[in-house]
């Protein structure tokens, strides 16, 4: 029997799995962090230059390099879903989840009917340009399309327990820097007040049979954070790590030249 290669397969056969947010907008970025092995990629819409145009080309790269590709929507809005899964997002990150009512419109316009509601055309790159027949393409849509609902307040933790009993949540991210601010602490990701509140909720949510995904910026949060059970770890950004490595790079060459110079 074949396995399911897709990231909703491996996420629910237990896998932990790891991708970085993209923003830049050469598809050769993508192609690099699929060779560098990671697990998906989130091209960014809602924080970054990325249109429908430029996320196909990402979609295609990301699939000529075996990295799942993941789109964060800019809003909770039924054509920007739409648009990111007919150009052939395996899931689509819908920020700012709520209420049970967001979460249903997200789920919903995730998928196709009978769970959901999505716009029906198989005239697009996800059905093979009609390549792929429609029982197939809408069927295998509905198996494989992950809604990955964004809980980033004190208000969509406050309604987690409704939230989660929404059917067909791919996953629940914590998303721990708007948490921070509406916790009042912008920016302090590792204060007490934040990680309490993200624990809990990752509690409640592995309760439910639910998949819980978060933000990482180090092997330290991989491991916190994977210890409890949280599967999908969405490290750091593109530009973030570019700039990482462009400094190391400066340091290390700046201390080597000091030295043979000293």
């Amino acid at each position: 029997m074949q396995v399911d290669p897709s990231l909703k397969a491996r996420l629910e056969r237990g896998d932990v799995c790891i991708g970085p947010f993209a923003k830049l907008t050469d598809p050769a970025v993508v192609e690099i962090l699929g060779l560098a092995d990671f697990d998906h990629v989130i091209l960014d819409m809602e924080h970054g230059p990325l249109s429908t145009e430029t996320i196909q080309n990402h979609i295609r790269a990301a699939q000529l390099r075996g990295i799942a590709p993941m789109v964060r929507v800019p809003q909770n809005d039924a054509a920007e879903i739409l648009r990111a899964l007919d150009v052939g997002a395996e899931g689509v990150h819908v920020p700012q989840v709520a209420t049970v009512e967001d979460a249903r419109q997200a789920v919903e316009a995730c998928l196709f009917h009978p769970r959901g509601s999505r716009g029906v055309c198989r005239f697009v790159r996800a059905a093979d340009y009609t390549a792929r027949a429609a029982a197939e393409h809408f069927a295998r849509a509905n198996r494989r399309t992950l809604p990955i609902l964004h809980i980033e307040g004190t208000e969509g933790l406050t309604n987690l327990a409704e939230i989660l009993s929404v059917q067909g949540i791919g996953v629940i991210f914590i998303g721990p820097y708007d948490l921070s601010q509406s916790c009042g602490v912008p920016g302090e990701v590792r204060h007490p007040g934040v990680t309490a509140r993200m624990s809990l909720a990752v509690e409640q949510a592995r309760a439910q049979g639910v998949i819980v995904g978060t933000f990482i910026e180090s092997a330290e949060d991989a491991r916190r954070w994977a210890s409890v059970g949280v599967q999908y770890l969405c490290y750091s950004v593109d530009v973030g790590i570019l700039m990482h490595a462009a400094r190391t790079a400066v340091t290390e060459l700046r201390s080597a030249l000091a030295e043979e110079n000293g």
